[in-house]
Parts: structure tokens; sequence; C-alpha cells
């Protein structure tokens, strides 16, 4: 796991890097671009609840990049704030709701039972991963296990949206999603079961 998490941190570095490097030179904040990606995802809500589906893709891999970019910015910087980092997390929250809620708003317009009920499922999978992280933390314990965090569930959904015009492309995406959002969730609890029997 702890190789995973490094990889995850090269392949953000190597994104972010230049960005922010420029960025920090700007009167641009963590926060504020914590709330410019917010704001982008709430237009991915809305183009995915009229149809633009690949355009939505688009804006979620968009909105990531910002995601990547706050914790990156406040570092570099050394503007990192237990608020900033509570805002961040809270408003990460958010936006994976956004799109799942958005999505089964359509598929409950549409009729489609079971992309509602994975859309559904999905959602509490990935809240959960994210609050045993939280939770384990707020114990003073690190929780970084799992294979499948939030950068992959927002990729993956990406991926989804922007290939949707295919049979069956969203469902996949939403059985992927849900499987591994789930599986994560166990990997985690079993963690935490492991380090806090000792």
């Amino acid at each position: 796991m702890a190789s995973l998490d490094s990889f995850r941190k090269f392949i953000a570095q190597g994104i972010t890097k230049p960005i922010i490097s420029a960025i920090a030179k700007t009167p641009l904040t963590p926060n504020l671009i914590t709330a410019i990606g917010f704001i982008i995802t709430m237009g991915a809500g809305a183009l995915i609840v009229t149809d633009y589906w690949l355009a939505a893709g688009i804006v979620v891999l968009v909105a990531g990049l910002f995601d990547m970019l706050d914790g990156a910015l406040a570092r570099a910087t050394g503007k990192t704030t237990r608020f900033g980092a509570i805002l961040d997390s809270t408003l990460d929250r958010v936006s994976e709701a956004i799109l799942l809620v958005s999505l089964l708003a359509v598929f409950a317009r549409d009729g489609l039972v079971t992309e509602c009920i994975l859309a559904g499922v999905a959602l509490v999978g990935s809240l959960l991963v994210s609050y045993i992280r939280a939770r384990m933390e707020g114990l003073g314990v690190e929780c970084k296990a799992g294979f499948f965090t939030r950068p992959e569930r927002v990729i993956l959904l990406a991926l989804g949206l922007m290939l949707s015009q295919f049979n069956y492309a969203m469902l996949t995406t939403l059985a992927v999603l849900t499987f591994f959002s789930w599986f994560t969730v166990i990997e985690r609890m079993v963690y935490a079961w492991r380090k806090l029997k000792e």
C-alpha cells in the first residue's frame, strides 16, 4: 500500500509541479483553487443532467486537476491551514456527490433502475472510503490503505462519461466503480482492525 501511495504522489507531482511554479507567482490562494475546482464540478453536473456527457467527462478531468493543485500549492507556498484541509476534504465529498446524484437523476428520469441502484451504492461506497480514513486519522492513525481512492474514482467516472455513447459503457463504469469502492471500504476496515487492535 505504501508503494501504491508513493506512485500516486509521483504521478501527481509530475503533473502539478510545472503548473504550481506558475500559479505560485499569482494572487491565487489554495482555498480559491479549491473553490474554483468545486465550481467546475458543478458545471460538470449541469452538463450531465442536460445530456452533454462527453463535455462533462472532460470538465470532470479539469476539475480533478484543480483538486490536485490546491494541496500542492498550499505546500509549495507554505500556506497550509487546518481550515483549508477541511474545506478541501468537504468539497471533495460534495463534488463526488454532485456527479453521482446528477447521474442518478438522469437514470431516474429515463427509468434505468439498475443504473440508479449502482449510482446510489457507488455514492455510499465512495463516501465511506473517505469517512474511514477521516475517522482513523481522527484517532491518530494514518490511513492511506486501499486500491481505489478518489483519484481513481474521478478518472474512471470521467472516462465513463466520455465513452458513454458506446453501449453499456456507463453501466460498466458504474459497476466497476461500485465494486472497487466497496472493495476499498473492506480493505480499509481490515487495515483499521489490524492497526487498532495493537
